[in-house]
């Protein structure tokens, strides 16, 4: 099964950064991306928000330079997450992050 992402995007909101109980670290950011691709022949504006964490030992390397604003190039995969409000998203779990 493949479950791949790539986006590429501005950081909305500023890069979180958190522990879990067992000592996990996290980073948790929100990624904006804005274009115009052909569909049917026609020009269509393209528009998403999406959470993204970046979760392990590795991870404060790969979002140490990372701040509200970045223009970035994300790539990972996807799961649904239910947050504790019971309020249920889509979550790119990074494993590659590119400043652009």
């Amino acid at each position: 099964m493949t479950n791949r992402l790539e986006l590429s995007g501005v950081i909305t909101k500023a890069p979180v950064r958190s522990l879990s109980p067992a000592g996990i670290p996290h980073c948790h950011f929100v990624i904006e991306h804005r274009s115009i691709k052909q569909e049917a022949g026609l020009s269509r504006e393209v528009y998403c928000r999406m959470n993204v964490v970046v979760s392990g030992q590795g991870s404060q390397a790969l979002t140490a330079n990372l701040a509200q604003s970045s223009n970035v190039t994300v790539g990972g995969f996807i799961t649904y997450q239910t947050g504790r409000n019971g309020v249920a998203r889509v979550v790119l779990h990074a494993e590659h992050i590119k400043l652009i």
